[in-house]
């Protein structure tokens, strides 16, 4: 019996004006699992997260979560259970780690679930919990990486739409976050879609890839069958035999 997917999207595209970005994009999430979706710089992968969430102007094309047709909007997109991640460390300067945090679990309206959520949240990132009554600005680029990672977990997603989470980071750093990118994973039973251009360190933890280039999907398959094909020298690097 074939196992559907939680997320699908079928044959989207999407264009800025005249700037065709994607190009009939058809990309599946399976619960607990880990999507990578790679290419070289301006080929779209962020746009494909985007239009999952209900970010992106979407000519045509359709998003389906559990098998049901959805006009994403990013509001019902989080209490269906998805959570965005944006590249840039989009954290809330002005406020503490412990506002961010409440923040992402707004929509809660209950305090004791919000200090329960930040409480598993911080599991994953014990570093943020000295900092709880620090403004988000006097963290480093790491740490408000985390606290952006663990905001979004405050929603208890069970898909975590990430883009470019080690952007920036040092190799250490990098490292780290991937391990707990995969704590997430398997602890939490959360399906992960990983925008990234760090591919060495991605690569262990994914389960599927999905190689695009000008906006059209080059390859899809698991780590092993990317890593015998020359894609990363065609699409990555512009070598051709």
């Amino acid at each position: 019996m074939e196992i559907l997917p939680i997320l699908e999207i079928k044959n989207i595209s999407v264009s800025y004006g005249s700037l065709h970005v994607l190009h009939d994009i058809t990309l599946s999430v399976h619960a607990g699992e880990i999507v990578a979706i790679m290419g070289p710089n301006g080929c779209g992968k962020t746009t494909v997260i985007k239009s999952i969430f209900g970010l992106a102007p979407v000519g045509h094309g359709n998003v389906y979560f559990h098998g049901e047709e959805l006009n994403p909007v990013p509001h019902e997109m989080v209490l269906r259970g998805i959570a965005y991640v944006p590249q840039g460390r989009r954290v809330y300067t002005h406020l503490t780690v412990r506002e961010n945090l409440e923040m992402g679990g707004y929509f809660l309206n209950d305090k004791n679930e919000t200090n329960r959520r930040i409480e598993e949240s911080l599991q994953f990132f014990p570093e943020l919990r000295r900092k709880l009554n620090d403004q988000s600005g006097s963290l480093s680029g790491g740490q408000q990486q985390m606290l952006a990672m663990a905001r979004g977990l405050m929603t208890d997603p069970k898909i975590l739409l990430l883009d470019e989470p080690t952007l920036g980071l040092s190799p250490k750093i990098v490292t780290e976050m991937f391990e707990v990118i995969k704590r997430i994973n398997t602890e939490r039973g959360t399906a992960v879609v990983v925008v990234e251009h760090n591919i060495k360190s991605l690569l262990p933890v994914t389960d599927r890839v999905y190689v695009l280039d000008k906006g059209v999907v080059r390859f899809h398959g698991t780590v092993p069958q990317f890593k015998n094909t020359n894609l990363f020298e065609e699409v990555f690097l512009g070598k051709t035999a």
